[in-house]
């Protein structure tokens, strides 16, 4: 791929072109049509190479993290330090599967506390996860093989290890890591910006830390699709007794006797109500 956007900062775009990366503005038209280059967005310059002219039709675009055109998306999870939340995981990989985009659940610190419940959450719902160990490199090619040919991103809380990861996969880029505040719980903010790099046959962006108050922000899924966006439902669609289901409180709903049965997670199950009931709360202009 080539006229890429690398990052973006202070109205300077970054591209990367086939004779090396240049410093760009964008035209003002996409300002007035609101529309914000991103990292990993495809463009056109100008013929002296200074003004991005023209953003080509995208795959899918995020705001958090801000970055379009996406295959992968590694969602980051320690098992402690911060604790993960089930919900909020969910969440991403739900964001992900809504746009299109191959989630990855990776687990970091499975030396630090069992990761077992984790891998029993997703075991059922077709979203691949990779338990990461330094010591031993485990998990490393696998994340390597699935960035290879991809634009990818990391995507978690700060204080995960997003950017020792990516130390892990591409040492020469030197990445800054930041500590654990003990006050806060929670890890200091170290990356400022989505910027793309060359990884493992691939491309791979490094985004910001984000607040697990900012996930549902990633996007608005409507109520009646998010079923769609959990892949272990889709076997018992078309199974329930009312057209229209929404694998609630329904009488004869399939979704609900698979879970029973315990052929679905709980906790995934009890993420899709939270996340309906959230859903349908917002007003159309929301969404």
């Amino acid at each position: 791929m080539t006229n890429y956007i690398t990052k973006g900062i202070g109205g300077f775009y970054y591209v990367k072109t086939e004779t090396g990366i240049v410093e760009c503005r964008a035209r003002g038209i996409f300002r007035k049509r609101g529309i914000t280059p991103v990292a990993g967005d495809q463009v056109v310059l100008s013929a002296d190479r200074t003004t991005i002219d023209e953003i080509l039709p995208r795959k899918n675009v995020f705001i958090r993290p801000p970055v379009a055109n996406l295959d992968v998306l590694f969602i980051v999870a320690s098992t402690t330090q911060p604790v993960p939340s089930t919900l909020i995981l969910d969440e991403l990989t739900a964001a992900a599967v809504y746009k299109d985009v191959q989630p990855v659940i990776v687990i970091t610190k499975a030396d630090l506390a069992a990761a077992d419940a984790l891998e029993k959450a997703y075991a059922d719902s077709t979203i691949p996860l990779i338990r990461l160990d330094y010591d031993t490199g485990e998990g490393l090619d696998q994340i390597r093989a699935r960035i290879a040919g991809n634009l990818c991103a990391f995507c978690g809380n700060s204080g995960v290890g997003k950017s020792t990861l990516l130390n892990a996969l591409a040492p020469q880029l030197e990445r800054q890591t930041g500590g654990i505040s003990q006050k806060l719980g929670r890890g200091r903010h170290t990356t400022r910006e989505v910027e793309i790099f060359e990884v493992c046959g691939g491309l791979l962006a490094d985004t910001p830390g984000f607040a697990s108050l900012d996930a549902n922000k990633i996007c608005r899924i409507p109520p009646e699709e998010l079923q769609h966006a959990f892949p272990e439902f889709e076997p018992y669609f078309g199974q329930c007794r009312f057209t229209g289901c929404s694998h609630r409180s329904e009488k004869d709903c399939a979704v609900r006797a698979a879970l029973e049965e315990g052929k679905l997670s709980d906790t995934r199950y009890q993420s899709y109500l939270t996340m309906y009931e959230e859903a349908s709360q917002l007003k159309e202009w929301e969404r």
